[in-house]
């Protein structure tokens, strides 16, 4: 096998890794979420998070420069209240649901990459929000026409600022190193949450071992392991490629949901959940169909 497949089979790997490291935390930080408080889980998840790879890559820090500084801090934002929006979601939503929403950044970035770049969407773009659109209705509303906006609401606020962070990413790290700038929003995110934590919450008063072990958890693999992965991963393979991927977090996500937090979903929902697949595949794909018809 050539030295340049195998870069791209360990890349996929990586990536594939990720989602489904990222899809076990949904139930695992739903259970969490009913002892500890969401921002402070916020804040032990990104503050470790960025010590820890803060000393496995400390020389990375020798590039640092008041350009890492702001374009890292701005996009930390966006992280930060991307994690905040999707944590008090899950809090107050399924996880399988949490899973699925979040991913509609896949649809959202090219439109908000158009408002940067200029560069207009194509038609696949359009027709994958319009079909994600129909999805996230089937499974947002119930029989009864509700909506949940602390739950699904908040939900797709967080993709929201997901694509926001990805479109920042793709503008501004292009000539800096990912990892470093990855370590300075992780220490932003995790000060926007402790201000919401200091206003609003308290340490709690008791943590048990279940929690202490979920908190490692999300800390080292679902945070820093899969950012480093995903980081590793992106630069070795197409960003469609990419995305496709790591989209797949939201079908680990029901699916782990449904083996250990006895999820069951509706048929409205679970045809809510393909319809939003099928939009993302599309939007991600579209070049190879291209490609063909050219």
């Amino acid at each position: 096998m050539k030295t340049e497949t195998k870069r791209t089979v360990a890349a996929k790997l990586m990536l594939f890794s990720s989602a489904v490291i990222w899809g076990s935390s949904f139930f695992i930080l739903k259970n969490t979420l009913d002892e500890l408080p969401v921002y402070f889980l916020l804040c032990v998840r990104f503050l470790f998070s960025a010590i820890l790879l803060s000393i496995v890559f400390f020389k990375k820090w020798k590039l640092f420069n008041l350009k890492y500084l702001w374009t890292g801090a701005i996009t930390g934002v966006f992280l930060g209240f991307a994690y905040i929006f999707q944590t008090i979601g899950l809090k107050h939503t399924t996880p399988g649901t949490n899973a699925f929403l979040t991913t509609v950044y896949c649809v959202i970035v090219p439109f908000l990459s158009w408002a940067v770049s200029k560069k207009r969407p194509d038609v696949y773009n359009f027709i994958a929000a319009a079909i994600c659109i129909t999805g996230i209705g089937l499974v947002c509303l119930d029989g009864k026409m509700s909506f949940s906006f602390l739950g699904e609401g908040f939900t797709l606020i967080c993709g929201i600022f997901y694509a926001l962070q990805i479109v920042a990413v793709e503008k501004w790290c292009s000539d800096l190193d990912v990892i470093l700038h990855t370590i300075i929003q992780f220490f932003t995110a995790f000060f926007i949450c402790f201000i919401f934590f200091i206003s609003s919450e308290s340490f709690p008063k008791h943590i048990s071992t279940g929690s202490v072990l979920s908190l490692v958890y999300v800390t080292v693999f679902v945070t820093a392991l899969c950012f480093v992965f995903m980081n590793m991963g992106i630069k070795h393979t197409t960003a469609s490629s990419s995305s496709l991927i790591l989209c797949l977090e939201s079908v680990f996500g029901i699916l782990f949901s449904m083996i250990f937090y006895h999820e069951r979903p509706t048929l409205q929902t679970a045809v809510g959940f393909v319809i939003i697949f099928v939009g993302i595949v599309l939007n991600e794909t579209k070049p190879k169909f291209a490609l063909k018809k050219n």
